[in-house]
């Protein structure tokens, strides 16, 4: 690629100021050096905005430097000078990116969202410069082409397969000419996505519900309402404020009994992306998803689905195409029952109108209270959420793994409203710890996550520190935090993560925890979902915040009846976004750039998923996690994992249960193992056959009958 004076020029320039911050960076930089506090977690006390890129840029020098020495080491490639020499690179950017993500992620500014800017292609480029080293992959393929006569153990050969067919997926055999477009679309894809993020996040916080009219908001419980006025105080507005959650369906759209303002709350979260100006995001998106087919064909394949899928357990878009079409007949069928159930109660009341995408939350709450006798306003105060996190979480965590937790208040938090436990193992030894970030702000990104501020590696000598985030709403001063039944799940789910992470026990950092394919990733975190409704578990955390006392047992039964109400509503909607996403993914690159609107419209006709009332979980516009957040082509992942997790449960249910020897076994066969061997080797040798999706139909509540043959 030839460069104008121009863009030299600018390039020079980008080149000086990340010297001087490169020169900036030294002992009083908190990253400097490694942590001192426990499992060398962050000094949030002592870190500033201004630290960071010095210390990513330094990190990135330092990195390229230690490539290069491998790369161009005289001597003849070995394991252990270059594979696990490679593993050793990079500790300061390491040190310093895992803390920058995670702080841009869940408490960003506009100071942080800069540095973003700036660092996020200068580390594109970074990767680039490794995967298309020549001279370094030409060591890793003399390795892997000796693999079998160098008498490596099973986690080393994991790790050479796994850094050979990493480097090549990424382009190490492209010609030199190719490599240089490569590293261009690379390049604008990384800015794109961080303009992505940027711009959902303030979309979201702009297109937030607003009115002075407290009528408006009749239905809401006066906590709601309360928290509603500080959310509007908080943003130094008069009146109210709802602000958004990242899917398309809003939760207090369940309690409000005014439609007009039932109907503005989704609008303002199905448009909050595609309102013109400067956080209009489809122009964006519709030249990531070209970038994404063009570097495909560059790479070889036909599509980018077809790039991003070799590797993970699906292997091919046509496997995981035909997975989520084989679920298409039953979640629709179901959700078509459910829409002739809320229209019914919509005609009994004599509406006179047809059930819309805003109408389904409130009316499908009446239908569960008509045909399981089930009110969330009868179940709420037994989910408060400190308890659900201990006598809930926890304690199916002591109970599987034999783990302890104790919080820590002299660790420094990045927010007020964090809260750090130190987790030890059965035998009180220290092993993690775990950071909590559970409500809603307007500079967190929407949705619930887990991810580490440092990972476990034997060879680096460190164990996990980890963190859960989520979006539940923040109560009002001096009120209690009680959550819905959902929110309890998400708890469960994320810690899941948590567990993937906690329990790692590998030697190379990356292959630990959560270092695994997308469609193996989510298997742990839904499976460890269902701990949140087995008997024991629930009966210990499921007790009222203000006495105690245990759920009673008619409510409890309720519950249970109702598990598999509206099961055709959630999982048609995340179906549906699933879907968009493979459609995205599967362009050509001689596809012309795409209208997004009349993309999405057809996108769902062609898998028979565009039913009006029930929209996709996220729009193409709003769908954070396949623009920026690494699921793009790989969605399906959530719908793959679950019929991973429901053979999982079970299997246990055949074994005995909430068991410590089955804890123990799932822990040695699959937590602690990350993605040391091949992932569906892994897991059917843990449970003794291939999954089928039979027990994935039967927890949702759906029939079999009409899954393709």
């Amino acid at each position: 690629m030839t460069l104008t004076r121009t863009a030299h020029l600018a390039l020079a320039a980008t080149l000086l100021t990340a010297s001087a911050h490169a020169q900036s960076f030294g002992p009083s930089n908190p990253f400097y050096v490694k942590s001192d506090l426990p499992f060398q977690a962050p000094p949030f006390d002592r870190i500033k905005d201004a630290d960071y890129q010095p210390a990513i840029e330094a990190g990135i020098a330092e990195q390229k430097r230690e490539i290069e020495v491998i790369a161009d080491s005289a001597a003849a490639p070995t394991f252990d000078n270059t594979i696990v020499a490679m593993e050793k690179t990079g500790q300061l950017l390491t040190r310093v990116s895992q803390v920058f993500d995670g702080i841009a992620q869940a408490n960003t500014n506009p100071t942080l969202q800069k540095v973003q800017e700036i660092v996020t292609p200068e580390r594109t480029a970074l990767q680039d410069a490794i995967t298309l080293n020549t001279k370094l992959f030409k060591r890793i393929e003399t390795l892997y082409n000796q693999r079998a006569s160098l008498h490596l153990d099973p986690e080393q050969l994991r790790l050479l397969e796994v850094d050979y067919q990493q480097f090549v997926k990424a382009g190490a055999r492209l010609s030199e000419a190719d490599k240089e477009k490569l590293k261009a679309l690379n390049s604008e894809e990384s800015t794109l996505s961080n303009k992505f993020t940027n711009q959902l996040l303030a979309a979201t916080k702009a297109a937030a519900y607003k009115t002075t009219d407290k009528a408006a908001l009749a239905g809401l419980s006066e906590a709601q309402i309360s928290a509603a006025g500080e959310a509007a105080k908080g943003r130094g507005e008069q009146g109210y404020v709802l602000p958004l959650q990242n899917t398309t369906q809003q939760p207090l759209l369940t309690f409000m009994t005014n439609r007009d303002a039932r109907k503005q709350l989704f609008d303002d979260s199905w448009t909050r992306t595609e309102r013109g100006g400067d956080n209009d995001t489809r122009a964006t998106i519709a030249r990531i998803a070209q970038i994404r087919a063009e570097k495909a064909k560059l790479l070889g394949y036909p599509n980018y689905a077809a790039w991003a899928l070799q590797d993970q357990m699906a292997k091919t878009p046509e496997a995981a195409t035909q997975f989520m079409n084989d679920l298409v007949g039953p979640s629709t069928a179901k959700a078509r029952s459910e829409e002739a159930d809320i229209q019914q109660v919509i005609d009994a009341q004599k509406g006179g109108f047809k059930a819309e995408p805003w109408d389904w939350e409130f009316y499908s709450e009446q239908v569960r209270k008509a045909k399981y006798d089930l009110d969330e306003s009868a179940v709420k105060p037994y989910f408060e959420i400190h308890r659900v996190l201990t006598d809930g979480v926890f304690y199916a965590a002591n109970q599987l793994y034999g783990l302890t937790f104790k919080e820590r208040k002299d660790i420094p938090v990045y927010q007020p409203d964090v809260i750090v436990y130190e987790v030890f193992d059965e035998h009180n030894k220290p092993m993690a710890l775990f950071y909590f970030d559970y409500f809603k702000r307007d500079n967190k990104d929407g949705g619930a996550w887990m991810s580490n501020f440092v990972g476990q590696s034997k060879l680096l000598g460190t164990l996990p520190v980890i963190y859960n985030v989520a979006n539940f709403q923040k109560p009002a001063p001096g009120q209690p935090a009680l959550i819905s039944f959902d929110d309890a799940i998400t708890m469960f789910h994320e810690f899941g993560h948590g567990l993937h992470g906690a329990l790692a026990d590998t030697v190379y950092p990356s292959l630990s925890g959560t270092a695994t394919p997308r469609d193996f990733v989510e298997f742990p975190s839904q499976f460890n979902e269902h701990w949140a409704t087995y008997p024991s578990v629930f009966a210990h955390y499921a007790k009222h915040y203000q006495t105690g006392a245990p759920m009673p047992e008619e409510l409890v039964a309720k519950i249970k009846k109702a598990e598999s109400f509206n099961e055709g509503y959630k999982v048609t909607e995340a179906l549906a976004a699933a879907q968009l996403d493979m459609q995205w993914h599967l362009l050509p690159a001689d596809a012309p750039k795409q209208d997004v609107d009349a993309f999405e419209t057809a996108a769902l006709k062609k898998v028979d998923m565009d039913l009006s009332a029930v929209p996709p979980r996220y729009r193409s516009s709003y769908f954070l996690h396949i623009w920026s957040n690494g699921y793009a082509a790989g969605y399906y992942a959530y719908d793959w994992t679950q019929m991973l997790d429901d053979a999982a449960y079970a299997w246990f249910e055949e074994n005995g249960g909430l068991t410590r020897a089955n804890g123990d076994r799932f822990r040695k066969m699959v937590l602690s193992r990350g993605n040391t061997e091949d992932l569906e080797t892994m897991y059917e040798r843990w449970l003794g056959k291939k999954p089928t999706v039979a027990p994935m139909l039967k927890d949702l509540g759906l029939s079999a009958n009409s899954v393709a043959k």
